[in-house]
């Protein structure tokens, strides 16, 4: 059985194909085209470039394989509560609707957080957790939350907010201070490359309320060492570093609150292999997805496609 994913968020187009028999996943993804010194898109852009960058893509895609489509699954908004709401996502809604309609296979709405968190497990071999509780954490350019994941009898799981960012997400930060240092939007592959030239280490306390973060703080420290003559390699660490502190914190404080329970980390930010180094080597359980599958993808979004159709079950 063959299940089609699409993803249209606001940094990248992206569409996947799931071979549930064989539980393997075909993926073309295309970042969204952004202006030199811009830090992010107006949704009137990327719905546009959306609609100029997906077709070319299933149609890429589709080249691989030639059979009819089960299912066709699609991120409709941001996260899986009343009110989130993008208009980037209206485009693969649509295109999903009339393929769905058109084929008369089933079509199933999904959040683009669901997806996020389906590719970790995929990507980290620990599908099994599906039906078992677990902590999850969703940090991005426009989240940053630590999640409480439970069997659900309608979908696959349930997601339950736990904590968050009260004020700049993480991967604001790491685009603010890659604008900083002149670097290209998004900032987090090449943030990561320019931090591990760095020889420093920084112990960060985080700013916590509660099991919340604030890392408004990050953008301004990053600018004074800038301006005091720190290495951009020092300050693109130091930036690494606060957000790795905020994301310890809140990790210990979910182990503490909800017992051992395994912890799976996506997202773009997670991407960045220096906080993924840092937490694998000193917490158990613990698990990253590889960067193929951390930033947007349609990858997640075909795999629950799939465990949600009647009669399938978790490979």
């Amino acid at each position: 059985m063959y299940f089609l994913g699409l993803d249209t968020s606001n940094y990248t187009t992206s569409v996947a194909l799931y071979d549930q028999a064989h539980n393997e996943i075909i993926q073309q993804k295309k970042l969204l085209p952004v202006k030199d010194g811009a830090l992010g898109l107006r949704q009137s852009d990327a719905v546009f470039s959306h609609v100029k960058q997906l077709g070319d893509l299933v149609e890429e895609l589709m080249r691989s394989y030639t059979g009819p489509l089960d299912g066709i699954g699609v991120s409709t908004r941001p996260r899986d509560v009343e009110g989130s709401y993008m208009p980037c996502f209206l485009v693969g809604e649509l295109v999903a609707r009339a393929m769905a309609a058109v084929n008369h296979i089933p079509l199933r709405l999904f959040s683009h957080q669901e997806g996020h968190i389906m590719a970790a497990l995929y990507s980290t071999g620990k599908m099994d957790l599906i039906g078992k509780s677990f902590i999850a954490f969703h940090l991005s350019g426009g989240t940053t939350e630590c999640l409480l994941i439970t069997p659900s009898q309608e979908k696959p799981f349930h997601v339950e907010l736990l904590a968050q960012s009260l004020d700049l997400k993480a991967g604001q930060a790491v685009d603010r201070v890659g604008g900083l240092l002149g670097l290209s939007f998004p900032a987090g592959r090449q943030l990561d490359e320019l931090a591990r030239k760095s020889q420093k280490v920084y112990k960060v306390k985080p700013a916590m309320k509660g099991a919340d973060c604030s890392l408004s703080g990050i953008e301004n420290r990053c600018k004074r060492m800038l301006e005091q003559g720190e290495q951009p390699c020092d300050v693109a660490r130091y930036c690494i570093d606060s957000v790795y502190g905020a994301l310890e914190a809140m990790t210990l404080w979910a182990r503490k609150s909800y017992g051992f329970l395994p912890v799976i980390y996506s997202g773009g930010v997670m991407s960045n292999s220096i906080i993924r180094e840092r937490i694998t080597s000193q917490y158990q359980e613990c698990y990253f997805a590889d960067p193929a599958f951390s930033s947007d993808n349609g990858a997640g979004i075909a795999i629950l496609a799939g465990l949600s159709h009647k009669g399938s079950e978790t490979p």
